[in-house]
C-alpha cells in the first residue's frame, strides 16, 4: 500500500533570520497588507509582495480550549488567534499555567514552536 505524499506545511513558519522568535511572512508593497502564508500576490490589491518578519507580541482576537483528543496531541489544548502588533492574525497554541480561554485583547508573546511544529505563544 502506497502512502500519499504530504504537501508543504500549511502553517505559518518561524523565521530563521531572527535571534528572537518571529514569523516568516510577506507584506504588500502597494497597500501594506501583511501575510503569514505565501501567496503569488497580495490578495487585496494584487500588488507585489516583499519578505517580512512578524512578532513576537500581539493580542488575542479569539481563543478556545480543545478537550477532545487529536492524533499526536493530548488534551486539553489552548488555541488562540493572535493579532500580531505589526502584522497579520495567526493561529497558535498557548502555553499557560492554567488551561482557560483567554480574554479578547489579552497580551501574548511568541516563544517558538511546539514539538509538533505549531506556533507557540505564552501569556504576558
Amino acid at each position: 500500500m502506497n502512502t500519499p505524499a504530504l504537501g508543504p506545511d500549511p502553517r505559518p513558519q518561524l523565521s530563521s533570520d531572527s535571534p528572537t522568535p518571529k514569523i516568516k511572512g510577506w507584506i504588500c508593497e502597494k497597500c501594506h497588507h501583511p501575510l503569514a502564508l505565501p501567496a503569488p500576490w497580495c490578495p487585496l490589491c494584487h500588488g507585489a509582495l516583499h519578505d517580512a518578519q512578524w512578532g513576537p507580541s500581539g493580542q488575542v482576537w479569539s481563543s478556545t480550549v480543545l478537550r477532545v483528543p487529536l492524533p499526536g496531541r493530548t488534551p486539553p489544548l489552548m488555541l488562540a488567534y493572535v493579532d500580531l502588533d505589526d502584522g497579520p492574525r495567526v493561529l497558535g497554541h498557548v502555553s499557560s499555567e492554567t488551561v482557560e480561554r483567554l480574554h479578547v485583547g489579552e497580551r501574548v508573546t511568541l516563544v517558538g514552536a511546539s514539538p509538533e511544529g505549531d506556533l507557540l505563544f505564552a501569556t504576558e
